[in-house]
């Protein structure tokens, strides 16, 4: 790995008070404020107020998409925009870019960015803008790019981090003009700045302003075509996927067609023609994945709305971009459009990320989630697989190289098609969670639309594939799942209560001499709550020595009754337990608007011998790690949660990260300094504590294996 240092003597001059581009060989800042953040272009301490969040983002966006180096950037640069006499009238660019390496001079201005706070949302959704709704905006860059005295200045862009605008200045015979673009085209001499007209050299996504892209293309949908959410998502996602496979095919050949032109999208004929191709490239799509759209599916937008939704995603190659960086982007569209109402909370990062870094899968393990849902816990396996292979190598929080993005692509492709399992009942549900794999593994994996406690009977699609798949206690080594709970969906189909007769579906009571539990001989129960009968099928699935990580009410743990108690007894029969995490009431009361308590509950499946000794009172005792969370890192409201000091005060630390840049043709590593608040949040220090008690107590029965890299 490559330390380039950048070359600094580039000479600095500031103009009209206009503050210097960061120089890395000057004293980094070690200490910060309360509301503090380092600029970004500067290296400098700031205030952290709502529009430079919006300046922060842009900054590093035009570093990690655009390639511009930092030097080549100032912030608050003062240009003329008029003159009178004596009397000049100036205004300050929030973001100016200079020719590279020149004098940070107006003669050297080449690209100027305005940038003003985001506007306050709350719930709704912010309705998109049209470049002739901000002529106002528009006008106020189009002073700071200038006329003929500034001849270098040829691009402007506006921002509100929800509203993004770009300008071409095109200076004629008779004047300028100002043009509407989709984005910033490649101009000689720059730091590989990558826009949709260079198709060939798409650019990878900022982690943010993939999420800022994807709420973009949501919200134009949902704000500018009357479509209810949930119906904008779906249009989303078959877009999202027809930019995915275009990706694929087109790799290699020249432009594919999941493109659009600089001008192209505001010109009604260029919207046409775009429309055209995408739609085309949809019907390859739904040839070429049969298994996941109808041939009913169809694209339904407005000309208008597809050539907006092309222009975003264009100019990203997906392919390419950090899988952490899709996931995230990817869930928080989910999360808000796919809520269930059979039970189904989806399980929060946090609480997701825990149990797949505790439970640890490994590359040659077949992990399953039977109520996958929107694919949570399967997109976190593929990242905890990525980020252990990472810490093998030695470059844990380093950024990909290109070598290294198609090695790790090709493993998480290979592993999603061979060991990556999901069901759910929900056929949407199946859908969204085999895009998700596809976005993040470039492959479908393996979702199945069935009945996960009918297995392996059911009339549903993916039965007969499951079977061979994943048949009970044959080949599944990790199972992780929230099943839905609740007393108000119970399952009453015998058909389904008949495969669980001989474990929990039983009438239980006391012995009214002894006080012990045991079944009734003379009645079944004839409804029983989803996640009790879950709680068997899962033992079931794994196969002996398999790890099961599942989510849980937590009455089944704690209430006295006769068939809590059972339950209970069955999972000590059946199973080894590793650990027991209960989460705080705010965990799903976010995301499902529920007030409930839940375990995290750990399991290994013991082997026969090891049930037989249960049954016979010769199993050994063995230590439980049972931990409590107090805290998730957010308040009841979903607000951030931060630790503090006694005095009350917000407790910062500084965040060191590290960066790979392709500055001037050449890759540059450098460390990114800032300080931030400090996340309130239990759950980190869980799964360290953890893996320091698996160092000291291995995993009990046979064939046991360090978990969560314990030992490591």
């Amino acid at each position: 790995m490559e330390e380039l240092t950048l070359d600094l003597d580039i000479p600095q001059q500031p103009e009209d008070g206009a503050e210097p581009a960061a120089d890395e060989t000057q004293p980094q800042v070690t200490a910060l404020e309360e509301g503090q953040v380092v600029d970004y272009i500067a290296g400098k301490a700031i205030k952290e107020t709502p529009k430079e969040k919006v300046r922060q983002r842009i900054a590093r966006a035009l570093v990690h998409e655009h390639g511009i180096d930092p030097h080549d950037m100032a912030r608050d640069f003062s240009v003329t925009v008029s003159e009178e006499g004596a009397r000049k009238r100036t205004k300050k660019a929030d973001i100016a870019i200079f020719e590279s390496g020149m004098p940070h001079t107006t003669a050297n201005l080449r690209q100027v960015v305005v940038c003003k706070q985001e506007p306050k949302r709350g719930k709704n959704v912010v309705k998109i803008r049209e470049p002739e709704q901000a002529e106002k905006d528009l006008a106020e860059l189009q002073e700071l790019m200038g006329n003929e005295d500034r001849p270098k200045c040829v691009d402007g862009m506006w921002t509100d981090g929800v509203d993004f605008f770009f300008l071409k200045k095109v200076v004629g015979d008779f004047g300028v003009t100002f043009e509407d673009r989709s984005d910033w085209e490649v101009v000689d001499g720059t730091i590989g700045s990558r826009t949709v007209a260079s198709h060939q050299r798409l650019r990878q996504a900022d982690p943010e302003m993939l999420k800022i892209a994807f709420r973009r293309c949501h919200n134009y949908i949902h704000g500018n075509e009357g479509m209810p959410k949930d119906a904008a998502f779906w249009q989303f996602l078959y877009l999202l996927f027809s930019k995915m496979y275009d990706e694929r095919v087109s790799r290699g050949t020249g432009r594919g067609r999941f493109r659009t032109g600089l001008k192209e999208m505001f010109d009604e004929d260029g919207r046409a023609a775009i429309s055209t191709r995408v739609k085309e490239l949809f019907e390859d799509v739904k040839t070429e994945y049969k298994d996941v759209f109808k041939p009913s599916d169809e694209i339904t937008l407005s000309d208008r709305a597809l050539a907006f939704i092309v222009s975003e995603l264009a100019p990203y190659d997906l392919t390419g971009t950090d899988v952490d960086a899709k996931g995230i982007a990817y869930q928080e569209l989910v999360g808000t459009n796919l809520r269930g109402d059979r039970g189904q909370y989806f399980t929060p990062r946090g609480a997701v990320n825990l149990m797949v870094e505790m439970l640890d899968p490994q590359e040659d393990e077949t992990v399953l989630d039977p109520t996958c849902g929107t694919g949570g816990f399967l997109q976190a396996t593929l990242k905890h697989l990525r980020d252990s292979w990472k810490k093998e190598a030695g470059t844990f929080g380093f950024p990909d190289t290109d070598e290294e993005r198609e090695r790790y692509g090709d493993r998480l492709k290979a592993y999603a098609e061979k060991h990556l399992v999901g069901s759910d009942f929900d056929p949407f549900l199946v859908r969204a969670t085999t895009m998700a794999i596809m976005t993040l593994a470039q492959t479908t994996g393996n979702v199945f639309h069935m009945d996960s406690l009918a297995f392996p009977r059911g009339h549903l699609a993916g039965v007969e594939l499951a079977k061979k798949k994943i048949p009970l206690g044959k080949t599944v080594d990790v199972l992780l799942t929230n099943p839905p709970f609740g007393a108000d969906i119970p399952v009453s189909d015998e058909s389904v209560l008949g495969s669980f007769r001989d474990g929990i579906a039983k009438s239980w009571g006391r012995n009214k001499e002894t006080g012990e539990v045991e079944a009734s001989s003379t009645s079944t129960p004839t409804s029983m709550a989803p996640e009790q009968l879950f709680i068997q099928r899962a033992i079931e699935w794994v196969k002996p020595g398999g790890r099961i990580g599942i989510v849980l009410p937590n009455g089944i743990l704690s209430n006295p009754g006769p068939t809590d108690e059972a339950i209970r007894r069955y999972i000590l029969e059946h199973c080894w337990v590793l650990a027991s995490v209960e989460l705080p009431v705010e965990t799903f009361v976010v995301d499902a608007n529920v007030n409930i308590l839940t375990t995290l509950l750990f399991l290994k499946r013991k082997t026969e011998q090891e049930v037989r000794n249960y049954r016979m009172g010769t199993e050994k005792p063995y230590p439980v790690f049972m931990a409590v969370a107090e805290k998730v890192g957010f308040d009841r409201r979903g607000n951030d949660l931060y630790k503090r000091e006694p005095n009350g005060d917000i407790i910062l630390e500084t965040e060191v990260v590290m960066e790979r840049l392709r500055i001037r043709g050449k890759e540059v590593t450098r460390p990114l300094r800032r300080s931030k608040p400090v996340i309130d949040n239990d759950l980190p220090v869980i799964a360290e504590k953890y893996r320091e008690f698996r160092a000291k107590h291995p995993v009990p029965g046979v064939e046991t294996r360090q978990v969560a890299g314990a030992g490591a």
